[in-house]
């Protein structure tokens, strides 16, 4: 596999191409040419794929994602257009493993549907694994999407429970913590702390991921509730690692913070790579997660 990219030219500081070669053990017939586009929304990035029957493997996926071999991103994205603003999309993990949905995709899958000339004004709807979503560009590089209703049900997210509760305790090593679970199409677990900066999220965050009770695996939040509009967040994504952006993890934050009665219906959710608003109204109300999407780069890749 090779690479041939091209930078966007406004974003300077990027290299003006980019050529390698790429080993993988599952690629499509030799001699197809893949266009893809890099994308990101907060510093999580993406690689968009929009080639109908284009089905890659664990290791191709693996060796796009890479950054020292391949494209590098956190997740690849297969887009399907369904006909007008309807679209099918996949989602995979650095790792190769396939994921129900992403937040910061969906936004990214928006951007790259107004960029192929879709009208800025026009509701793009994404269906997919974790549900379907509606997405409208509200402002220059703000997308706002209606992430649905967050799933607390245990069987849902899913998380091995009893019973339905707002918070969990959970032993982690010898070690117990209360945690929230929620599924925002995918599923999440949340911790509140006090210091977000000395968290040990590089251990904790994979001993969570692999936890028994996470029969899917899950992506885990830290929390550290600033003020009731203010949460700060970090995220371990399920087959990621800590990303520097987590729009369904934002989400699921808000949605737990909620329950909890710590935050308001409108929250700024602060994370590394940026702020992302969250609204939720409680109950069966949708939510909605609003921030920006951009494209970086396109290129094609050579199989």
């Amino acid at each position: 596999m090779r690479i041939r990219a091209t930078r966007d030219t406004r974003n300077p500081g990027l290299h003006p191409e980019v050529v390698g070669n790429l080993p993988t053990a599952d690629a499509p017939p030799a001699g197809r040419s893949i266009p893809f586009t890099k994308m990101q929304g907060l510093g999580n990035d993406f690689v968009v794929i929009d080639q109908p029957g284009f089905g890659p493997g664990p290791a191709t996926i693996r060796t796009i994602a890479d950054r020292r071999l391949g494209v590098g991103c956190d997740q690849v994205l297969l887009l399907e257009p369904l006909g007008g603003e309807h679209f099918h999309y996949r989602v995979f993990n650095a790792d190769g493993s396939e994921a129900e949905q992403c937040g910061n995709g969906l936004r990214c899958l928006a951007r790259y549907g107004y960029d192929q000339g879709i009208p800025e004004d026009t509701v793009l709807e994404f269906e997919g694994p974790g549900g379907t979503h509606r997405a409208r560009c509200i402002a220059p590089d703000r997308i706002r999407v209606d992430m649905g209703s967050p799933r607390l049900e245990p069987a849902e997210i899913p998380f091995v429970a009893p019973s339905r509760s707002s918070s969990y305790p959970i032993d982690v090593n010898g070690m117990e913590f209360t945690v929230g679970a929620v599924s925002m199409g995918n599923p999440h677990l949340l911790l509140r702390v006090q210091h977000l900066a000395t968290t040990p999220v590089n251990k904790l965050g994979p001993a969570l991921e692999h936890h028994p009770r996470c029969p899917q695996r899950t992506n885990v939040g830290f929390i550290e509730v600033k003020d009731r509009r203010n949460l700060h967040l970090r995220v371990h994504e399920r087959g990621a690692g800590e990303t520097l952006a987590c729009g369904s993890g934002a989400c699921a934050a808000v949605a737990w913070s909620r329950l909890m009665d710590w935050v308001d219906p409108v929250v700024s959710v602060h994370l590394a790579g940026g702020i992302l608003e969250i609204e939720w109204e409680g109950g069966n109300h949708p939510l909605y997660m609003t921030g920006p999407a951009i494209r970086v780069f396109s290129g094609v890749l050579s199989l």
